[in-house]
């Protein structure tokens, strides 16, 4: 299917069908350079990895599968029940080298190839935007991309994603550590564990301080994620 969005395929033979409907978005970061190193990956057929589509950092949209298949990204991962969230979702691989090979801002040129190619997926899909999130999101346990300097603020601003929440309506809404958990895991997040989890929710929601603490901020914005959505002003 001819895309504008998309500038070239690279296509691979890893993949397979869905066995659920596209409902989700995850952004990934190679952690590998050159790109190229990135898209030989996903696209041999033992390394049993890809993504639908990879971004370089100067902007090029690669597509390596199609997004009526199932594409391997998430690998073990959850979100908000699912657990096979290949068959739910579309995996995006930004150009990147990532926490090992020196952590940096992500491009401008690449920000500004992904909110189009994601308004598109987003609109075709009708995909929430709750449920465009990181790979840490929906695998604490294993994985810290696309990481704290991911301009998450930014694509709020064109409505792609959540915002974190300004305003707090409350302090320090849960009594103890176990229902801040229990909340976490209602909101959509693996608990298994729980230090893990309460990172990766930082890196998404308080991104300049990661330390895996329950502190009063961070269980003031879960609060706030979830009165809001109960409101029905975020989905």
């Amino acid at each position: 299917m001819r895309d504008e969005l998309v500038h070239r395929e690279q296509l691979s033979p890893n993949f397979d069908e869905r066995s659920l409907p596209i409902s989700m978005v995850v952004l990934h970061y190679t952690e590998m350079k050159p790109v190229e190193t990135a898209l030989e990956r996903m696209c041999d057929p033992e390394a049993k990895v890809s993504a639908h589509y990879c971004i370089t950092e100067e902007g090029e949209v690669i597509r390596l599968v199609p997004e009526n298949k199932r594409a391997w990204h998430a690998g073990l991962s959850y979100w908000r029940g699912h657990k096979d969230v290949n068959s739910a979702s579309i995996g995006i691989e930004l150009d990147h080298p990532g926490h090992a090979l020196g952590y940096r801002e992500f491009t401008d040129a690449q920000f500004e190839a992904l909110v189009p190619l994601l308004g598109r997926i987003v609109k075709e899909h009708d995909i929430p935007r709750a449920n465009v999130v990181g790979h840490s999101d929906v695998a604490p346990a294993r994985k810290i991309d696309p990481g704290e300097l991911f301009p998450w603020d930014r694509l709020a601003e064109y409505h792609l994603c959540l915002a974190r929440p300004t305003k707090l309506e409350r302090g320090d809404p849960f009594d103890n550590d176990a229902s801040f958990y229990l909340a976490l895991e209602r909101f959509g997040y693996d608990i298994t564990d729980g230090h893990k989890a309460v990172e990766a929710f930082q890196r998404r929601w308080r991104p300049e301080m990661i330390n895996g603490v329950v502190d009063g901020e961070v269980r003031a914005i879960l609060f706030q994620l979830l009165l809001d959505r109960d409101r029905g002003l975020t989905r």
